[in-house]
């Protein structure tokens, strides 16, 4: 269970290490998983957005303030009747607000509270305000216009792609990613044995020769799409399989990269969890130069 903006989240899981022998606790589970994931990769994102939207914020009051400021100071005598013309100017402070945002074409939104600010202003010397700096009104302009919005409108994608790696790069997490080399506090060994057994691509020949494999014995990723998606897994989970099994990322598979995707759907519908990097076992059993590296 998360605390969220939105309100509490519950996530649904399993503590079963065993091949799942129902297919829609199977999707819930793993559907929940990946809710959980890219919630938690969301939270720093949310701060940063949080912390744009707060600096935005007071950039455009702190403007306000400023033209405020300079109005009243510009309404004061130069030597006499000071007092009586502050309390005037207090007095009069929704008409200055609305001749100000006719001005300045400011949000009303961006104005203080009335009754707040005049008790503010009443313990004030409006002949000791600042002149009104326009050099910095229109650095805050800039900023406002073009330098933060710029910036929000990275955050997004930087968290995107940074998701990507997080889901790819999840280590020693209770029931996470396992690397061939893991052990695992539930049902220890049977993921260790898959993943340190080798491949035999020649099971997969048949299957792979009817999918139409090009000149160069490799076959597209339209034409891997189908196969598998008769897994019925999900797409999340099929785009971190294929980022797996190409080897060399040409984005086709040959026959020995097409039975390591068949066996990483296997590994994934029986219940166990994807390891981070292709097992260097499955490399070398098919022969990879990477594996001898």
């Amino acid at each position: 269970v998360s605390t969220q903006s939105t309100g509490a989240r519950v996530y649904i899981g399993s503590f079963w290490d065993q091949p799942y022998q129902n297919d829609d606790n199977r999707k819930l589970f793993e559907a929940e998983e990946e809710d959980l994931f890219r919630d938690i990769q969301d939270v720093p994102r949310g701060a940063i957005v949080r912390k744009l939207n707060d600096l935005i914020k007071r950039s455009r009051l702190a403007k306000t303030h400023a033209y405020i400021i300079a109005h009243l100071r510009a309404e004061m005598p130069a030597v006499f009747g000071k007092d009586a013309k502050q309390k005037q100017l207090i007095h009069n402070l929704p008409a200055i607000f609305e001749q100000i945002q006719r001005a300045t074409g400011l949000p009303a939104g961006d104005f203080p509270n009335v009754e707040e600010f005049s008790k503010t202003l009443a313990t004030c010397d409006f002949s000791s305000f600042r002149k009104l700096n326009m050099s910095m009104i229109e650095a805050v302009e800039k900023m406002l216009a073009t330098e933060l919005p710029r910036l929000m409108s990275q955050v997004p994608q930087d968290q995107e792609v940074a998701h990507e790696d997080y889901m790819m790069n999840v280590r020693k997490r209770d029931g996470g990613a396992l690397y061939d080399n893991d052990v695992t506090p539930f049902g220890i060994g049977s993921t260790l044995d898959i993943l340190k057994s080798p491949i035999d691509p020649r099971v997969h020949e048949h299957e792979f020769e009817a999918l139409g494999p090009g000149a160069d014995g490799k076959i597209t990723g339209t034409q891997a799409k189908v196969p598998m998606q008769e897994s019925k897994l999900p797409s999340s989970t099929l785009k971190r399989i294929w980022n797996l099994g190409d080897i060399d990322k040409d984005g086709k598979l040959d026959v020995r990269e097409f039975a390591i995707i068949k066996r990483l759907i296997d590994l994934k519908l029986d219940g166990h969890e994807l390891p981070v990097t292709v097992p260097k076992a499955w490399m070398e059993s098919l022969d990879f130069e990477e594996a001898r590296r």
